[in-house]
């Protein structure tokens, strides 16, 4: 970028507002020299500035210099023709033409505002557009996929020539039979062993059959005990919508697939949060099924009083049409009564609860719809709860996973390879004591809930954290989410997941819980407040 380098043309309701071209060329230059103090006083000091890109929205100043420190600086383009319009006094929108050193050609728009201090850029957007005007993601948006999918094809397996779901490709995570090809589980080990599946599992058939291709088999975290995304073996796939930070797990391979446009559905496992928790983090919409709705035939298990098959999708049309595929018939009666349990609230960050208040005034405007709040759901036994779970979670991913470990003693990565071990430490007294206050659990949450009634709280109780978080922190976040996911996976509950929640431009999700055989009625909620009032949180 070089100051003055292009032509100006001024258009609009006047002249060129003086000092704007000024401005502009200033802030180039900073761009230019990624002068971070610089740019920061050149984007509006607000808690509405804009910046967008290909990869998402950017919403307030302070989450803009927080993205620009994590970039490290933009690359390098020249300026050729600059075009202002005049919108009227101190506002005017000046668009760009640019060009890199490799011919790729993009555009760049900014609204500019007079303050006080000056000219000040209230929104800005970049975009490329290619060599030859195809359009391209920045070369900043690059994103390297090897960590996404374990294969893929073009497509790997063709759907039904017509069908509801026709035209839409499936990411199926690394856990689910696809005919004629291995499942690896998140483990080499696991996959050098594996023989070619005889068929697809009644999940994968049943998507197939109504006319959806199989894009690829997607990566997940090691035999799916993690909420993480990561994997020691084959890398972390990228979140887009949180550059830098993990997608969350364990459904992290189709989670980054559909957020990267490379699929329109993820096909997944939910046993404690691993559809939630990736929707929250890379906002998308995700279902979790009501246990035992949607078989689990052919699907490598981990604890199977709490697995369930879930769905990814960037719209709630499409999560819908895909969940009508995989749910048995049944009526949908509307949602009418939204309850917010105070005791579980308490585990969200308090950012992300500002702006999950936000979230619920906007939903409060949906018709019918109203929003209530209890001061305790769990009546003080969540701790007590939590524990039993957990116990009975680990317990039976060792029955079903602890020969092939003892087998293969080095082939898990460390956390994951703890949890295990801490299953084949329960004794039979500590797993039936467990499984009765799980029993006397379920019976309670259960029936908390009346006709037209859903709980709804904060997916997770923080934004994505980056993949280095320091270890103690790491596991006091895991802690406070799985206290947010827990209820649900005991009681075996349906879960939507939407993505309704910014902090400082990343998102996260509300999550609406039903009572069991609702998830109808919550598809037909998240397609009414996808086009409801819009939540507009605050941004810090």
């Amino acid at each position: 970028m070089r100051a003055n380098e292009g032509e100006v043309a001024v258009k609009g309701l006047g002249t060129e507002p003086a000092g704007l071209i000024e401005a502009f060329w200033s802030y180039e230059n900073a761009l230019a020299t990624n002068d971070l103090d610089a740019l920061d006083r050149w984007f509006l000091d607000a808690p509405t500035t804009l910046r967008a890109d290909a990869v998402g929205v950017l919403v307030g100043q302070q989450a803009i210099s927080d993205f620009r420190r994590e970039r490290g600086g933009a690359p390098f383009r020249i300026a050729e023709r600059v075009h202002v319009q005049v919108c009227g006094d101190g506002c005017a929108v000046v668009i760009a033409e640019t060009r890199r050193p490799d011919g790729a050609r993009g555009l760049q728009s900014q609204t500019w505002v007079a303050t006080p201090d000056g000219w000040r850029i209230a929104a800005a957007s970049v975009a490329g557009v290619g060599h030859n005007g195809v359009g391209v993601r920045p070369a900043e948006q690059e994103i390297d996929t090897s960590a996404v999918w374990r294969e893929v094809g073009t497509p790997l397996v063709t759907g039904v020539p017509e069908g509801p779901l026709a035209g839409r490709g499936v990411a199926v995570k690394d856990l689910f039979a696809v005919a004629g090809h291995r499942v690896g589980a998140g483990n080499p080990a696991w996959l050098a062993e594996a023989v070619p599946e005889p068929r697809h599992s009644w999940a994968v058939q049943a998507l197939v059959d109504a006319g959806a291709d199989l894009t690829g088999i997607a990566q997940t975290d090691e035999l799916a005990y993690s909420l993480s995304g990561t994997n020691v073996h084959y890398g972390t796939p990228p979140n887009p919508a949180a550059p830098g930070r993990i997608t969350g797990g364990s459904s992290s391979g189709p989670a980054s697939a559909v957020a990267l446009g490379l699929a329109d559905i993820g096909l997944g496992t939910d046993t404690a949060g691993s559809i939630r928790v990736p929707a929250s983090y890379s906002g998308l919409y995700g279902l979790r099924t009501t246990h035992a709705v949607v078989p689990v035939e052919g699907v490598v298990p981990l604890a199977p009083s709490f697995d369930t098959v879930g769905l990814l999708t960037r719209d709630a049309a499409t999560l819908a049409a895909a969940g009508d595929v995989l749910l048995p018939p049944g009526a949908a009666g509307p949602l009418r009564r939204l309850v917010v349990p105070e005791d579980l609230l308490a585990f969200a960050e308090p950012e992300v609860r500002t702006s999950f208040e936000a979230a619920c005034r906007a939903l409060a405007g949906l018709p019918g719809v109203r929003i209530e709040r209890a001061e305790a759901l769990c009546a003080g036994r969540l701790e007590e709860w939590f524990a039993a779970f957990r116990t009975v979670q680990a317990t039976q991913a060792w029955e079903v996973h602890g020969r092939w470990i003892t087998r293969h003693p080095d082939a898990l990565g460390g956390g994951i390879a703890a949890r295990f071990a801490m299953g084949a430490r329960v004794t039979p007294d500590e797993r039936e004591s467990a499984e009765r206050v799980l029993t006397d659990a379920r019976d309670a949450v259960r029936q908390e809930f009346v006709d037209g009634m859903a709980f709804v709280l904060p997916a997770t109780s923080g934004v994505a954290p980056p993949p280095d978080l320091d270890p103690a922190v790491k596991d006091a976040l895991r802690g406070a989410t799985l206290r947010l996911t827990c209820l649900a996976s005991l009681a075996g509950l349906p879960v939507v997941v939407l993505p309704r929640l910014r902090v400082r431009g990343l998102p996260a999700g509300l999550a609406v819980i039903g009572a069991p055989g609702t998830d109808r009625a919550l598809l037909r909620f998240a397609v009414a407040a996808e086009s409801g009032p819009a939540p507009f949180p605050p941004q810090t």
